[in-house]
């Protein structure tokens, strides 16, 4: 289960473990959040750890201090093992365990897409410059192509069955140009079975 460590000065560190399947934790100084923080520079509604494909994010909710990563703030700030971040004044560490770290690297390995390669990190393209466009984009508000390994092949399919019909398409307004008939008509009598000849002595 994921530890998360919350130390107020001049407090005994208050340690908190979560499944790995839990979407959200909230934070805050209000007794209504997951994790109540007892100190002046928490908000009452302070931030959110949130569970997004391999791993966490924590994010500001419109708090007075903010969330910070070596002492800059950010909005979101994506959680990695070990790291130490603050809320407000508050530390706030998070740390996982090796059968953690495994199963959260799987679920990275399982989420790529063509899609998402195109943001950058993928073989031979740019990598997002780091800063907080990197936490922004790393929530991958774009991904919509289908989670399945066929997804790919099915667009090919869909791609080879339009061009058919556009090359037919084409094909049957090409000929009513030149022969004023239907090419659908014309296919159809070719395909009809011969007909014999009126005998003209009956």
């Amino acid at each position: 289960m994921p530890r998360v460590t919350i130390t107020v000065s001049e407090k005994t560190p208050q340690p908190y473990r979560f499944q790995l399947d839990r979407r959200s934790v909230t934070l805050g100084r209000g007794s209504e959040n997951d994790i109540a923080i007892d100190s002046g520079s928490v908000s009452v509604k302070h931030a959110e750890m949130v569970r997004v494909d391999g791993g966490y994010e924590l994010r500001d909710v419109g708090s007075t201090n903010g969330i910070k990563l070596d002492d800059e703030r950010r909005e979101v700030i994506r959680l990695k093992n070990g790291m130490s971040v603050k809320i407000g004044d508050v530390d706030f560490d998070f740390l996982l365990s090796e059968e953690e770290l495994d199963a959260l690297s799987q679920e990275k390995a399982t989420e790529s897409s063509p899609i998402e390669k195109l943001g950058g990190d993928g073989p031979g393209l740019p990598r997002l410059p780091e800063g907080p466009g990197r936490e922004m984009a790393s929530q991958r508000p774009i991904v919509i192509a289908a989670e399945s390994g066929g997804g790919g092949f099915g667009m090919i399919l869909l791609f080879l069955i339009l061009a058919a019909a556009a090359f037919l398409a084409g094909m049957a307004i090409r000929f009513q140009k030149d022969t004023g008939g239907s090419w659908l008509d014309a296919v159809k009598s070719k395909g009809a079975a011969p007909t014999a000849p009126a005998n003209p002595g009956k």
